[in-house]
């Protein structure tokens, strides 16, 4: 499926023009902070061009991080048997020169931490684990073994992430940088390749979103209260692949570690990005970190004449003073596509779920309720740092884990672990009956010890709750700020600390929020249609049965399990047959059973991609970054998604590996009317469905955007905006990798 080498040489100059194109402007035109950022990243501009959301641009960015998905992107360059063959000394060179990749691009650039499956003790898992280590130590690349933490908190305690910078990572989570004022945004495993074999990849930059924090929170209320209430409040796509600005007097008031939370779960409100300003209460937090990093090891007299610590790579006065001289802020007139505000001091505690960050409700509400629990986690990048563990503890001082709860504890790193023992908290959780676990991700992510059984209830201080992340499909999750999973596993049922007054805090139902909409999208399916030439290889058209899953919000965790997505060797075909399992079971037999027909269908024409395509409903790819969800779904059999919107991170993903996907709100609109529970968006199929097959039949015309659907009741035609000649050119070159192959091939 690899283009010719001619091809993609065309493809190379194409994408190169198409990328970031502008006739130079005699004014410059105004910013955002994200917008700077990422203009001093951004590569290949043409004289005077200044960036702005919408722009495609090459980007080389600061840093990009992988953790255990370091062995699939070897695995694009050195094939599996890198680990499986660990100790052999110049395989990984030797095995980069197989595709003209001799080295990688910046050695400085990658950072690989092991973070995700760090329970996992098998063979295979440490061979895998050894595997990565040689792999940086022949590169020279910055290695974090398993046991260090969690790779976000890592690259903020190690300076990979810095206000000012952008530093990606193939992980969803990588939004958390913003919380030190770095934009961080997800890349995925076949952009973690390119990056290393050519220093760059490609980005959209996203729309523009303004939250204005006011007031101040109140005794009891944290972070992660602000950020589950804004999931739960403005739930209907309002920052939908969009990057935020978090600005306002309220931001003053937030601790480092609550704008870190916070930034951590904008992914799962579903935005891209989400940073906070570079401030004094930022500054000053850097400034204590460079005093901890010089203070000696012995503090006596007799150590004054011992020499201070080496200076810190990242992490040092000179780089702050840099900082403070340089400093960066969005232009006063800078254009939001949104603008949202949230009054502080009028929050309170809240929780969210079951199985949904879209559902969230406030503590004193549901504590009445009593709804029980039989696990309670505090672990993950989201609030498992120091202060995170010391307001849990203050909770579980002198207590005990109730009868029938198990209480997980993982700091987010060892420096965490550390300074969590100098100051007693972690003795305290201990003593409470914590079950401790490694500095990782564990089950957060679904991996390991503790995961939610069948018909279980589990609160979480972690950042998703969606249905079977945690363990069994059937089971139910709430997520909820450190001290209130605290509180909820001394209790047995989700409640709040003793220490939180009641009176203290605003009324439950007197949250102060604002919208405004600045910028209303248009429906991609009322444009008229608009020819757009095709490049070589590429199919004039797409065309098979349809499938309908009448659900909003389908993660990535329902398209493809987190239990097999670290199973590096599992293959296509294997994928194909695991895909929608924690959503509809039923759906890769159904794809199986409908494929022999196309065979004998009517579509004859040579140029046409046949398949099943998938219709969906909105957002649809949420959730994390793996690559699989879209791999698999190609590999089961669909070459094309039609879908009301797309989580940006799936539709990457998704043109990286040739799957493609158009959004048609139309369509999407007619197939809930006619096939979904009582016409409504996001409820299932009329008669419970998680899958209809309403026997339609979809020819989408690549030239000109023309849907047109075969129903029993005759035709039905839609539009959708056609595909441009860069997203057509990495299909036609089987995706990213094979452009990224071809590329380095044309340059030598």
């Amino acid at each position: 499926m690899l283009c010719q080498i001619g091809t993609c040489r065309q493809a190379i100059s194409r994408i190169h023009r198409g990328l970031a194109t502008a006739t130079p402007q005699a004014r410059r035109l105004p910013q955002t902070y994200i917008e700077k950022v990422v203009q001093k990243y951004a590569v290949d501009l043409p004289p005077g061009k200044t960036v702005h959301s919408g722009d495609y641009v090459m980007i080389r960015p600061e840093h990009v991080m992988s953790h255990d998905n370091t062995g699939p992107i070897i695995s694009k360059y050195v094939g599996y048997g890198l680990l499986r063959v660990v100790a052999h000394r110049g395989y990984g060179a030797n095995r980069f020169k197989s595709i003209g990749a001799t080295k990688i691009f910046n050695p400085t650039q990658p950072v690989f931490t092991l973070d995700h499956d760090v329970q996992n003790k098998s063979t295979k898992n440490l061979a895998k684990y050894a595997g990565i280590e040689v792999f940086a130590r022949q590169h020279g690349v910055d290695f974090y073994p398993a046991g260090r933490g969690i790779g976000h908190q890592i690259l903020v305690e190690e300076g990979y992430a810095f206000p000012q910078c952008l530093t990606v990572a193939s992980d969803s989570h990588s939004n958390m940088y913003g919380g030190v004022g770095c934009v961080g945004t997800p890349i995925v495993r076949t952009d973690g390749a390119a990056l290393w074999a050519t220093g760059k990849t490609w980005w959209q930059v996203p729309r523009m979103v303004k939250v204005e924090l006011t007031g101040r929170l109140a005794a009891g209320v944290s972070g992660k209260d602000v950020i589950v209430a804004l999931c739960g409040t403005f739930n209907h796509d309002e920052v939908l692949n969009a990057a935020i600005e978090f600005t306002g007097e309220g931001v003053t008031n937030l601790t480092v570690d609550d704008r870190l939370a916070i930034a951590n779960m904008t992914t799962e409100w579903g935005a891209l990005a989400g940073v906070f300003p570079v401030d004094r209460t930022l500054l000053e937090w850097y400034n204590s970190v460079v005093d901890k990093l010089e203070t000696r090891t012995f503090n006596s007299l007799a150590s004054l004449a011992i020499p201070s610590p080496p200076e810190h790579p990242r992490i040092n006065r000179r780089r702050l003073k840099r900082l403070e001289s340089r400093p960066m802020t969005a232009d006063p007139d800078a254009f939001y596509s949104a603008h949202l505000k949230l009054d502080l001091s009028t929050l309170v505690p809240y929780v969210s779920g079951p199985n949904s960050v879209k559902i969230s409700t406030p503590l004193p509400v549901l504590e009445a309720s009593r709804v029980a629990i039989q696990k309670a986690y505090l672990v993950s990048c989201t609030n498992s740092r120091a202060s995170d563990l010391a307001s849990a503890a203050a909770v579980m001082k002198g207590k005990y884990v109730a009868d029938g709860v198990e209480f997980y504890v993982a700091a987010a790193s060892s420096v965490v672990q550390a300074e969590a023992e100098k100051s007693g908290d972690w003795g305290t959780l201990v003593a409470a009956g914590a079950k401790v676990l490694p500095a990782g991700c564990g089950p957060c992510i679904g991996l390991g010890t503790g995961l939610l059984e069948e018909g279980e209830t589990g609160i979480s201080a972690t950042n998703r709750n969606y249905k079977g992340r945690m363990g069994h499909p059937k089971a139910r999750a709430y997520l909820a700020s450190p001290a209130v999973v605290a509180a909820s596993a001394i209790s047995g049922f989700i409640s709040s600390p003793e220490s939180l007054n009641p009176r203290s805090l605003p009324p439950p139902e007197g949250l102060c929020s604002s919208f405004s909409d600045l910028f209303m999208k248009s429906s991609t399916s009322n444009t008229a249609p608009s020819d757009e030439p095709l490049v070589a290889g590429f199919p004039a058209m797409f065309a098979g049965p349809l499938l309908f899953t009448p659900q909003d919000n389908l993660n990535t965790d329902g398209i493809y399990p987190g239990k097999y997505t670290y199973q590096d060797d599992i293959t296509l075909e294997q994928q194909g047959k695991v895909v929608m399992e924690n959503y509809d079971p039923s759906f890769a037999s159904t794809v199986a059973d409908i494929l022999p027909t196309l065979a004998a269908s009517s579509i004859l024409e040579s140029d046409t991609k046949k398949g099943i395509i998938l219709a969906a409903g909105y957002n649809f790819g949420t959730g994390s970054s793996r690559e699989q969800a879209a791999t698999a779904l190609k590999a089961a059999g669909v070459p094309l998604v039609i879908a009301g919107s797309f989580g940006d991170i799936f539709k990457r993903n998704a043109i990286n590996n040739g799957l493609v996907c158009m959004e048609c709100p139309d369509l999407i609109e007619d197939l809930t009317k006619m096939f979904g529970k009582a016409g409504v968006r996001g409820q299932g199929g009329v008669n419970g469905e998680l899958t209809v097959a309403p026997k339609w039949t979809v020819t989408l015309v690549m030239t000109d955007g023309r849907v047109e659907v075969q129903t029993p009741q005759g035709t039905r035609t839609y539009n959708v905006k056609p595909i441009g000649a860069s997203v057509q050119e990495l299909w036609a070159c089987g995706g990213l990798e094979g452009y990224v192959l071809k590329s380095i091939h044309n340059s030598v």
